[in-house]
């Protein structure tokens, strides 16, 4: 830390933060330095995928967040896990390849105004980091494909662009595993009307089928290894700083400009002593949608009333910062079976894990290579709604909650999820304190329609799991119970079941001028403060249909030309 001052300041070495920091250092002439809290991604349960079970809830890797307690959940507080790591959630994650659906993205450009956001104007974004195991095509894209955006972009990034040789850093695989139930269950959901499917990612993602993850040949790919390794790090205008948590931004009054404030740097604690960070062009903030609006309400920019009730001096008035939080909520229907073999009772003998180990040792397949969820599905919770609005996670095993054992009878568990919750949240710092958590309220099933579609989904999860092709395997619900019935008995116990899927977006989020809950334009800058941009999940103004992590490297990648369009601009 002995020369700070840089063209650019990275907060968050998570998902958008790795890639900001590969695009932005391949320009030779501008310095950039990419801040982390947590350590290097040197804890090897990282890398092995079931390795997330060891991540989440360990202070070496996690931020051990928890919400507030929580009516919807009738009373439960529940564990929120965010990445402190080098990749940040990346590296701790369920290692889904998801983008949503067009419409989720169509809906973007309407509420900011700015058709860049359309599905249309997204899919090439997303296909210039893509590696797909199946190659280029016009829907995904591979290592070394050409981009269009090679020739569309302005200058300055098609320098950028070359640098990485378009396209190929962010893998995606299939999974190196399958189990007779999961195909069983596959099989069920087609005969309840859900068409089968290979690919999520087409832009309606309506179906059943094994998902696609990031991984590489048995291993996670998080976007450290993606984004940071090697390239990043044989930079010499590159620099890392982990262990070091921004206590929050410097904003200053500027004079001249068409905003009346400037940030110009951070202020970071590395453990012993608080050190100044200058940033000669722009500050940006991707410490995801918890950190985020925390560090930006540590530095005077969110609610007036917030900030004076916590005795923060106020800088800038903006009351959308922390609210409008949005994620998913998984409701874990278990069902038990028979005359099949699961994971639970696998993995609860010796002999059992003994085999699991020396699957993976040796081909990198098997339990020890799955995702958290192995099998998905997307439908509708009733006939009458427009889009598929359900997404199921399903696993060849079941516990009580996420962190204790396994059961120990044979079981799956069938997760499904409202995908466009009306329920909103907020997350708010309590103290000026930097290193205290802040409160973070999702307020889940606070809605009718959400509560509704709560009882409806586990209705749909029952007429699946009823359908000839599980027959054979007689299955059994153990939760919630096929004693519950009524809308209201249903919506009572998703309440007590149901658990957060880790999806939290939409707490700094982009709007027009005229929205006076948006905290960031269409281009990701912080409303009356130059020099400032949120680029992570915060900035979503509605949730993807969908697992979040791929949709915050698309808008990171966005981010990225605009930064260097603008860079060039100023010149």
């Amino acid at each position: 830390m002995n020369d700070t001052t840089f063209d650019y300041i990275i907060i968050g070495a998570g998902t958008a933060g790795c890639l900001l920091a590969n695009r932005l250092s391949a320009n030779a002439s501008k310095r950039v330095l990419l801040i982390e809290a947590g350590r290097k991604d040197d804890y090897h349960w990282i890398h092995i995928p079931v390795g997330y079970l060891y991540c989440i809830g360990n202070p070496r890797t996690d931020w051990l967040y928890n919400t507030e307690k929580e009516a919807g959940l009738n009373g439960r507080s529940l564990r929120y896990p965010r990445g402190k790591t080098l990749g940040g959630s990346s590296s701790i994650n369920g290692m889904i390849y998801m983008r949503g659906q067009a419409r989720d993205y169509d809906q973007w450009a309407q509420l900011t105004g700015d058709a860049n956001w359309t599905w249309e104007n997204s899919l090439p974004y997303f296909k210039l980091h893509e590696d797909h195991h199946k190659g280029a095509s016009a829907l995904h894209g591979a290592k070394g494909a050409p981009s269009p955006l090679l020739q569309d972009s302005g200058t300055d990034y098609r320098k950028v662009l070359r640098h990485h040789q378009a396209g190929g850093e962010w893998r995606v695989e299939k999974q190196r595993l399958r189990w007779d139930v999961l195909d069983a269950f596959a099989q069920a959901a087609t005969q309840a009307g859900i068409p089968a499917t290979d690919d999520f990612n087409r832009g309606n993602n309506e179906g059943v089928g094994y998902f696609e993850v990031n991984q590489k040949a048995g291993w996670r790919w998080n976007t450290a290894k993606a984004f940071l390794r090697p390239m990043c790090y044989a930079r010499p205008n590159f620099e890392l700083w982990t262990a070091a948590q921004v206590a929050k931004l410097v904003v200053e009054p500027q004079a001249d400009g068409d905003v009346p404030l400037r940030c110009t740097g951070v202020q970071v604690w590395d453990g012993k002593e608080m050190v100044t960070a200058t940033a000669r062009a722009e500050v940006l903030l991707c410490a995801g949608a918890v950190g985020s609006p925390q560090i930006l309400q540590l530095s005077g920019l969110g609610s007036a009333e917030l900030l004076q009730r916590q005795g923060v001096p106020v800088q800038h008035d903006l009351p959308g910062v922390g609210a409008n939080l949005q994620d998913h909520l998984q409701i874990r229907a278990v069902f038990k079976v028979k005359n099949t073999p699961t994971l639970n009772v696998q993995a609860n003998s010796l002999w059992g894990k003994a085999k699991i180990g020396l699957e993976y040792a040796f081909k990198r397949s098997g339990p020890m290579s799955m995702a958290p969820s192995q099998l998905g599905a997307f439908t509708r919770s009733d006939a009458s709604q427009p889009h598929p609005n359900l997404q199921y996670h399903v696993q060849p095993l079941s516990l009580d909650a996420f962190g204790q054992p396994l059961h120990t009878f044979n079981a799956f568990t069938a997760s499904v999820c409202n995908l466009n919750p009306t329920s909103r949240g907020t997350v708010q710092i309590q103290s000026p304190d930097f290193q205290a958590a802040p409160a973070i309220a999702p307020n889940y099933l606070s809605t009718d329609a959400d509560r509704q579609i709560a009882a409806d989904s586990l209705r749909v999860t029952r007429n699946i799991a009823a359908q000839p092709a599980l027959a054979k395997y007689q299955p059994e619900e153990y939760k919630p119970g096929v004693q519950f019935q009524s809308d209201a008995e249903l919506a009572q116990l998703a309440g007590d079941i149901a658990t957060t899927i880790f999806h939290p977006v939409g707490t700094t989020k982009m709007g027009r001028e005229d929205d006076p809950l948006a905290v960031v334009n269409s281009r990701l800058q912080v409303r009356g403060v130059a020099g400032l941009r949120v680029v992570d999940a915060g900035v979503m103004p509605l949730i993807t249909s969908g697992n979040t992590n791929s949709p915050t490297l698309m808008i990171a990648e966005k981010a990225a030309q605009w930064i260097a369009e603008d860079a060039a601009a100023r010149q």
